[in-house]
């Protein structure tokens, strides 16, 4: 009797790790790639170990525990009435639904760091009232509030990871700050989480059920699935890869700065918005189509060559976010999936 696809990763998952090796080779022989096997729930008798983003994430931490450069922040402006019951339930809701906003992280007597899911999610929902203040003060003491609570630094080991305040303007107007620390959370999560939220609270306002569709995996589910693809034979072969793309030497830019570059990073920045003219948008927009490439493209190569006008230097590199949400197990699961990618490019000035 043949087994299928599902069958076939529970059985892999329920090997130990020795087996594990041998099984993947019995699949290699039968022609049966291990990526295209799906992701399925891990058994949580032992703690789930961490993906290869997070572990990157806990070794910065290590280094500077009272770093706040990894935390993911963001402000809501409420108006009208607020039910902060039904708030507080909803995001409850929410830490339940996704164990990643439930996990902390801790070394285990070999020194390796595993993920700790709790099995009920320490959730508070922090209320700050401006009402008393003179109304010409309340915005910029409540901008001052939400960076005191991104500024504080999170503790990995203890949690929670996930900081929600409430910050009321006036009757009707209230700011909701959310902070989460980059280890549990990424850009993709962020959305996830304000949909659901939105969903959660409606339904908790209107008295309905909450309909969302249940979860086929959880984010520690995917760390174990990628450490067995990895080892299955895809890590060589994006080695093998990645070195032939980017060689084995990694120049620096020497950009013309006013001040010398700093040995240790500080993690300051600064930001300069501005707008694109339509009319100059419309013109990229049209030479992308053209050329068979995306506006992003368009874009890149822009900055790759203002790179090269600084520098002077023809070897080109930009690390480019990708959300890394290639399976559908994982579009709706809170985590850490976001990955850098090196885009090099090599310009000719002629």
């Amino acid at each position: 009797m043949e087994l299928n696809k599902q069958d076939i990763a529970k059985r892999f998952c329920a090997l130990s790790v020795e087996k594990q090796k041998a099984f993947l080779n019995t699949l290699k022989e039968r022609g049966i790639d291990f990526s295209l096997l799906p992701i399925v729930r891990q058994s949580l008798e032992n703690s789930p170990i961490l993906s290869y983003a997070q572990h990157r994430h806990w070794f910065l931490w290590q280094l500077d525990p009272q770093s706040t450069a990894y935390h993911l922040s963001g402000v809501l402006r409420l108006l009208g009435k607020l039910n902060a019951e039904a708030l507080q339930a909803s995001f409850q809701a929410l830490v339940a639904r996704h164990e990643s906003l439930r996990t902390v992280f801790r070394a285990n007597a070999g020194g390796l760091p595993e993920q700790i899911i709790e099995s009920e999610g320490k959730f508070e929902l922090t209320m700050i009232s401006l009402c008393d203040l003179p109304a010409e003060q309340r915005a910029q003491r409540a901008r001052d509030e939400a960076m005191r609570i991104n500024a504080t630094p999170f503790d990995l080991t203890q949690g929670p990871l996930l900081r929600v305040a409430l910050i009321q303007i006036a009757t009707e107007e209230h700011h909701l700050v959310v902070v989460m620390h980059h280890i549990i959370s990424d850009a993709w999560s962020n959305r996830i989480i304000i949909d659901e939220f939105a969903a959660c609270y409606r339904a908790h306002i209107e008295g309905e059920p909450l309909l969302l569709p249940e979860l086929p995996i959880q984010y520690a589910d995917y760390a174990q699935w990628q450490r067995n693809w990895l080892e299955a034979g895809e890590k060589d072969r994006q080695l093998i890869y990645w070195r032939n793309q980017l060689g084995a030497e990694h120049p620096v830019l020497q950009l013309p700065t006013d001040y010398a570059r700093s040995s240790n990073s500080s993690y300051r920045a600064a930001q300069h918005d501005f707008t694109l003219p339509d009319s100059l948008a419309t013109r990229l927009q049209c030479q992308a189509q053209d050329r068979g490439a995306t506006l992003f493209m368009m874009l890149l190569a822009g900055f790759q060559a203002l790179l090269h006008r600084y520098t002077g230097q023809s070897d080109i590199r930009v690390g480019v976010p990708i959300a890394n949400r290639h399976r559908a197990e994982i579009e709706n699961v809170v985590g850490l999936f976001v990955n850098t990618q090196v885009l090099r490019n090599t310009i000719d000035s002629r």
